[in-house]
């Protein structure tokens, strides 16, 4: 069968944007905030009509994870470029954990629920909720393991609010890796269909 490059892209895209809000949030304690906007409302849509859905229905809304993810196609073994690698192959095995565990996943569909009510209170960028949303990573996937190292300064990664956001992007990672998965992605895309995934990201990326 046939692979749909185009939501494979947009999923793997998705991945890619959040893991570029860590490593801005972990390196500079600010990020694109319309950006992490769209990442962290993806984890609400449980039941999307379609996997550009997912992100507002825009392909600009994944700019930064489709530039991003076209720089990690085409990067060398180290620097900056390494990094964005290794969170984005850590959010697939995590999410792999998670798919093999129902337990975790019927609590995590259960809080994210209960976040959609708190949602009619509060603004998606506040801190009550992305505290929230980081609490749903520590509580549900943290435990599962292997933990995910993030890199930056050690002044960011102390400070409790940057925590909080860095935890809310990798769950809406594990959100687009969830994604990944259904609409067909795999490793093996990432090791012999690089060239199909990195035109599918350029002609997305000159139509948004």
């Amino acid at each position: 069968m046939a692979k749909n490059y185009f939501d494979i892209t947009l999923a793997l895209a998705g991945i890619c944007q959040s893991a570029m809000l860590v490593q801005q949030l972990a390196h500079k304690g600010q990020c694109d905030d319309e950006m992490f906007e769209v990442s962290l409302r993806s984890t609400l849509d449980l039941n999307p009509s379609s996997t550009l859905a997912v992100y507002g229905n825009q392909p600009a809304n994944l700019k930064l994870g489709l530039e991003s993810m076209l720089g990690m196609l085409n990067a060398s073994r180290a620097g900056p470029g390494a990094e964005l690698t290794r969170y984005t192959l850590s959010l697939m095995v995590l999410e792999r954990k998670l798919h093999a565990n129902k337990k975790a996943l019927d609590e995590l569909a259960k809080r994210i629920v209960q976040l959609e009510r708190q949602l009619t209170h509060f603004d998606l960028l506040s801190e009550t909720l992305i505290s929230a949303l980081a609490a749903i990573y520590v509580d549900i996937l943290s435990p599962l393991g292997p933990r995910i190292q993030v890199s930056g300064t050690s002044a960011m990664l102390q400070n409790t609010q940057i925590q909080a956001k860095i935890r809310a992007a990798l769950l809406a990672g594990i959100r687009s890796a969830v994604l990944w998965q259904q609409v067909g992605g795999g490793r093996l895309q990432l090791m012999f269909g690089r060239n199909r995934l990195f035109k599918q990201a350029r002609q997305i990326l000159a139509q948004s």
